[in-house]
């Protein structure tokens, strides 16, 4: 063990050197307030295609959705569908150049400062600021608790110590470094995170026998389906639950649909389009963003699944028994008991660069929206490097707490509120802006708080599994959800985005119907 440990420390000091440097290098290179924004508008297409590979997929991905692989099966795969037809297809082609011609025209340094200049409207700029740093601290204690949770249990350090020193790292390198340091370093952890999950894949199959070996025994597995998880519709690890039933939506509407779709509008992801060059830099992102998507989400959800055969060979137990009931647990664990030593140091390494590279971003963006949206805005001060530096300091420390204060088994599910609450909320009002020659601002108004305000009201009375966590309709009503089965299995996205949609094109329809009518 001290030998291990040993290498362990040397690896892990030789990756945060090298990062650091690249921060630095980022800090070097960081002149102005463009470039801490928005990386000076020239990034390398590849830097581009990795930067939001790597800040997409995160130790939410790979342990938390995992982990759910290995409680509810591999029907988690339909992700991977929509994750690359979505989330790099459609994004990058249908909205990305959208998105870098209009950033760069209205010089947007944000996405709240997109929508407000769209839309000449304050409110906008505002409200979008908001809904982020309201909604986007639930993402980022989930990376941090992913993160925090396989160093624990590597490491063998208290769970506090690991989540608290993994942000102090992240912090040094994106309050000083800015984005320029968050997409090299990004790009750096993308490349580390393909290396060690292809190796994850590859010793998963030879531990279970092969590949055909594997995905059989796990098919006979169907008969151990908990009976919990079978009356709520479950039928096996490999095959889809029983349509309409609780595990089905929790499945589809929750965790496919949620984070498929939500990944549209994530403000994060958003301002890596506005860093490109032009829209050539975009078309050659895609051939390196969507094999890198296949392999991250596809891997993890694979292995999380064919970890119920190996802990049923191995200790007679389902994965999530042999975690002890977390579901966040799973894939640390399996790492750590069947892998070797030198693959659990340098997944301990893929883990610290998915997390660290979602991290980045996600501490950049409620940083700069603190600061740039809120508190400065439309003035000089909006700008100050110091000032945004204080702010993402600021949005660390939230972070920190939120992270403190969430419960177990909570990664993939926080992963998809905060995404489910993007979609609900900006889709809409994001799609009229980089598409539409005459956006109206009183559209984008009512579709943005009819999004954000029924996606929070569906999430804390109604949705079963976020109102739990919440507490806040059993604190007020004295029951968790206030309707019965279906409408509380159903995820907020599949109320809240259709209606916010609904809103800004009948809303802007009628508003083009009034410019027409009149007289010149």
């Amino acid at each position: 063990m001290a030998a291990s440990l040993f290498w362990i420390a040397i690896i892990t000091a030789i990756y945060l050197v090298m990062i650091l440097c690249l921060g630095y290098l980022g800090y070097k290179k960081t002149k102005a307030a463009e470039d801490y924004l928005v990386a000076g508008r020239n990034a390398h297409p590849v830097v581009i295609a990795l930067s939001y590979g790597a800040t997409f997929i995160s130790t939410s991905a790979i342990v938390g959705f995992g982990g759910q692989a290995a409680n509810l099966g591999m029907g988690l795969i339909w992700l991977t569908v929509f994750n690359i037809g979505v989330g790099i297809l459609l994004a990058f082609v249908i909205f990305g150049k959208k998105t870098r011609e209009v950033g760069s025209r209205l010089k947007a340094i944000t996405f709240p400062d997109l929508m407000g200049k769209v839309y000449s409207s304050q409110f906008m700029q505002v409200v979008s600021g908001l809904v982020i740093i309201v909604g986007m601290p639930l993402y980022t204690a989930a990376v941090l608790i992913g993160g925090a949770q396989f160093i624990k249990e590597t490491l063998g350090i208290s769970y506090s110590v690991s989540l608290i020193g993994f942000a102090i790292i992240v912090a040094i390198y994106v309050i000083f470094g800015g984005l320029i340091a968050v997409m090299y370093t990004d790009a750096v952890q993308g490349a580390i995170m393909l290396v060690g999950m292809t190796f994850l894949l590859i010793f998963t199959y030879v531990i279970l026998g092969g590949v055909e070996a594997a995905h059989t025994a796990l098919t006979n597995m169907a008969n151990l389906v908990p009976a919990k998880l079978a009356e709520q519709g479950m039928n096996g690890w490999t095959v889809m639950p029983d349509l309409g039933s609780p595990i089905w939506f929790t499945l589809v509407t929750t965790l496919v649909l949620g984070v498929g779709i939500g990944v549209l509008a994530q403000p994060q992801l958003v301002v890596r389009f506005m860093t490109a060059k032009d829209n050539r830099s975009l078309n050659r992102a895609v051939l390196v963003g969507g094999p890198f998507i296949l392999m991250m989400t596809g891997v993890a959800f694979t292995v999380g699944a064919l970890t119920n055969v190996y802990f049923y060979q191995a200790k007679g137990t389902l994965a999530v028994a042999a975690a002890g009931g977390n579901v966040d647990s799973v894939i640390p664990l399996f790492i750590n008991l069947a892998t070797p030593d030198w693959f659990t140091v340098l997944f301990m390494v893929t883990l610290l660069a998915a997390a660290m590279s979602t991290l980045s971003s996600l501490f950049h963006t409620m940083g700069t929206a603190l600061i740039c949206d809120l508190w400065g805005r439309g003035r000089e001060c909006a700008l100050s490097l110091k000032a945004n530096q204080a702010g993402v300091l600021i949005m660390i420390i939230i972070s920190l707490i939120v992270a403190f204060l969430m419960p177990g088994s909570i990664i993939a599910l926080a992963t998809a509120m905060f995404m489910g609450l993007c979609a609900s909320a900006f889709l809409p009002v994001f799609a009229v802006a980089v598409y539409c020659k005459k956006p109206d601002p009183l559209a984008a108004k009512v579709s943005l708080v009819v999004g954000a305000v029924v996606w929070f009201v569906w999430a804390l009375f109604v949705n079963a599994k976020y109102a739990a966590v919440f507490g806040l309709s059993t604190a007020v009503l004295g029951t968790t959800s206030v309707l019965t089965y279906p409408w509380n299995a159903m995820d907020p996205i599949i109320i809240g985005l259709p209606l916010s949609a609904l809103t800004i094109l009948i809303l802007q329809a009628r508003s083009g119907m009034r410019k027409e009518s009149t007289p010149a």
